[in-house]
């Protein structure tokens, strides 16, 4: 295709050719509808200097040396919005002729097309959102071949879109920053009208609410926020300036989501009951004076109450709340190390907190120093606590004992006196240990027959009572019985009829020696059990005139005086007593006793028996336990009843657990090896009862030797007497 000029004629030479220089040859692709009736699309002619105009408009700038972009790459994703509003036409509405409608136009800068939307406002009764969806929409008549373009939208201008008349007021900072790069003024924003049908729904709103105020608080948010969040505190509270007041030491817990606070007393260091709830969990407030009266804290205030019957009266309340007090609470901002928090009038130091409430403050208020604070010890002060006062009881009748007497008076309900439970538990029978102290003792009396009679007194020395039994002799006219029954022996010479509890004999009075008076018979303890005995010695201070050999040393290098007793002398031969005694039945006599016994019922199965020990034997140890023994025995068939069956075991080698060695109890019942001449039969039950081998008393004879070694009285005398000796020499001469 060639162009000529119409002034030159049409002859070769005068014609031009459009395509040299040219280096696109593509067609626009872009195509718009035209015309009213049948639509056509006709094709877009790139504006050029002798082709004709179109509705591309010049561009503001000059062109610059830069690579040319398609609209829908170059201006990709960006819109222009715009703020505007058009006025709608309300029908028989009261006061409000004409209703404001506020929209965002939208103007796409890839491709030119308009979208219209209406924002959704509450509750508004009709139907929101896209008005116009998005297009390229034609400006009206008489110009309504082209279409909107960017300079048809800017602040202060009307625009017609498909008859309704939109006033735009505003734009966002994209939309004014692109237009004025562009050379298009922007002017301010303008103002919206009032809405005249919002306004009278407004004013109705108001009428219809409360006249009281909304004293409500949303606090969801904040309790979501900060829920299971607490901030840990420890401190004291000083309360050592009142009676028997002390340092309480404390837990201040602070909770995020709903601003209480709980303090616990914590466990003192030295034990004693756990800490109890010191303020449970509420509101604290910053100042306390005194207990509010009722109605202090409420949210309104009354002006006026009318009406006299309870059911028909009425109130009026002061909108305004005037003269209503405000309580101010402890909150976060009022908790730190070192501060001081008034507690409903106790002062509380706060000392130190956990790591998740120095993060906390750390975050919040940028507190970095976090120094525990001291907490004073407690003053050693002397408290004069006066004894309590016995409580004054009427004088006992004498009618049962004085405890129930004493429990009666008391309380109005008869109740049982009460023990002593610890000593109960202390002193009762634990295994073979009896705790039961026996004496043996003989009456005192003008009778010559009654001094002949023998006694055993029995003293429970876990609820302190004795019991008196008689050991009757043969012919003596008096036989074995229960002399006294359980029960406490009150001591002699004493006004029982008074109203101070009467006194008891005590394990002090038990000894060797001492005259007990029960029920105006006297009885004098000349003879104690290996128990007693034993027991008195390992607890010398329950027991007088009982000591240990260390302190009867240190006594009988003094001069002895009367204090001397008959117990201390059996102290001294039980510690170094000489005499010598010896078993009454040896493993020799044992086992020709034992085999006798199997001669006389012809018993010779000693390889079974050997078989069931190493059967029983499974790790080949060589020893059993002493049941398993007496089990495999009682399984042979061993010719010893039920009384003897102990003899086999008697006198058998044993380990460090009390395991016998089986192969020595073969050996022991072998007849072959060291064969041995039989005896006659004895009565074992009688013979070999362990009360048959008792040691006899201690006292027939001493070790002088070893006495006066333990005494040691040659390098006592041989050390220099110093002043302080014989000052005290001076002053007692009748230790000398």
């Amino acid at each position: 295709m060639s162009l000529r000029c119409p002034d030159l004629p049409f002859l070769p030479g005068y014609t031009f050719n459009p395509n040299i220089g040219r280096t696109k040859f593509n067609m626009d692709p872009k195509f718009d509808f035209i015309g009213d009736g049948n639509r056509a699309l006709k094709e877009k002619v790139r504006p050029n200097m002798f082709g004709p105009l179109t509705d591309k408009y010049p561009s503001i700038y000059p062109r610059g040396e830069s690579i040319e972009l398609p609209g829908w790459i170059a201006f990709d994703k960006q819109i222009l919005c715009f703020d505007a509003y058009f006025q709608e036409t309300l029908q028989e509405v009261r006061g409000s002729p004409f209703q404001i409608r506020k929209v965002k136009i939208y103007f796409f800068l890839e491709d030119g097309t308009i979208q219209v939307i209406e924002p959704k406002v509450e509750n508004s009764g009709i139907s929101q959102g896209t008005l116009i969806s998005r297009q390229r929409i034609r400006l009206p008549a008489p110009m309504d071949e082209n279409f909107y373009d960017i300079i048809d939208f800017n602040v202060g201008r009307e625009v017609e879109l498909y008859g309704r008349v939109f006033k735009i007021t505003d734009c966002d900072r994209f939309t004014r920053t692109f237009l004025n790069r562009c050379g298009i003024f922007v002017p301010d924003p303008h103002i919206v009208p009032n809405d005249p049908y919002m306004d009278i729904r407004a004013h109705d709103k108001d009428a219809l609410q409360a006249k009281k105020p909304n004293r409500t608080v949303d606090t969801l948010g904040k309790f979501l926020k900060y829920d299971r969040k607490v901030l840990n505190f420890k401190g004291y509270w000083d309360d050592q300036k009142t009676e028997y007041g002390y340092i309480h030491l404390l837990e201040i817990r602070y909770y995020l989501a709903d601003d209480t606070i709980e303090i616990k007393e914590l466990q003192s260091e030295s034990g004693g009951e756990p800490g109890f709830m010191f303020l449970r969990r509420g509101k604290l407030p910053r100042i306390y004076k005194e207990l509010p009266s009722p109605g202090h804290d409420t949210p309104y205030t009354v002006l006026n109450v009318l009406g006299s019957a309870l059911t028909s009266r009425r109130y009026i309340v002061d909108p305004l709340n005037y003269g209503g007090s405000k309580t101010q609470y402890y909150t976060d901002r009022d908790l730190s190390i070192g501060a001081v928090v008034n507690c409903y009038g106790r002062k509380i130091v706060l000392t130190e907190c956990d790591d998740y409430t120095k993060l906390y403050y750390n975050q919040k208020y940028g507190v970095t120093s976090f120094k525990p604070q001291p907490t004073p010890s407690r003053e050693k002060e002397e408290v004069n606590i006066p004894p309590p006062k016995d409580r004054e009881l009427p004088p006992w009748n004498g009618f049962g004992t004085y405890e129930d007497s004493a429990q009666n008076c008391i309380t109005v309900e008869p109740k049982a006196p009460l023990k002593d439970i610890k000593k109960f538990l202390t002193y009762d029978r634990i295994g073979l240990d009896s705790h039961i102290l026996r004496f043996e003792a003989r009456m005192k009396s003008k009778i010559p027959e009654n001094c002949s009679r023998i006694f055993i007194i029995s003293y429970y020395l876990n609820d302190d009572t004795m019991s008196v039994f008689e050991t009757g002799r043969r012919n003596s006219g008096f036989q074995s019985s229960m002399f006294f029954g359980r029960n406490q022996v009150l001591l002699p010479g004493q006004n029982l009829y008074t109203s101070k509890p009467p006194l008891y004999y005590t394990p002090q009075h038990m000894f060797i020696g001492a005259t007990l008076i029960i029920n105006n018979f006297e009885f004098v303890l000349i003879d104690a059990d290996e128990y007693a005995l034993r027991f008195m010695e390992l607890n010398p201070g329950q027991v007088l005139f009982v000591m240990t050999a260390h302190n009867f040393r240190n006594k009988l290098c003094q001069v002895m005086g009367p204090e001397f007793t008959e117990h201390e002398m059996i102290t001294i031969a039980r510690a170094f007593s000489a005499n010598c005694y010896k078993e009454s039945y040896d493993r020799s006599k044992i086992r020709a006793l034992a085999l006798t016994e199997l001669k006389r019922f012809l018993w010779d199965d000693l390889d079974r028996l050997r078989e069931y020990f190493l059967q029983r034997d499974a790790d080949r140890t060589g020893k059993l336990s002493r049941k398993d023994c007496y089990t495999i025995l009682k399984g042979c068939r061993l010719p010893f009843d039920r009384g003897n069956a102990i003899l086999p075991t008697f006198r058998i080698q044993k380990d460090e657990q009390c395991n016998l060695y089986y192969e020595d109890i073969l050996n022991f019942l072998d007849r072959n090896n060291c064969p041995m001449s039989d005896v006659p039969p004895i009565n074992i039950k009688y013979d070999l009862w362990w009360g048959s081998e008792k040691a006899p008393k201690a006292g027939l004879l001493i070790d002088w030797c070893a006495f006066n070694k333990y005494l040691d009285l040659e390098d006592t005398f041989n050390e220099v007497i110093g002043d302080n000796t014989i000052k005290a020499l001076e002053q007692n001469p009748s230790s000398t």
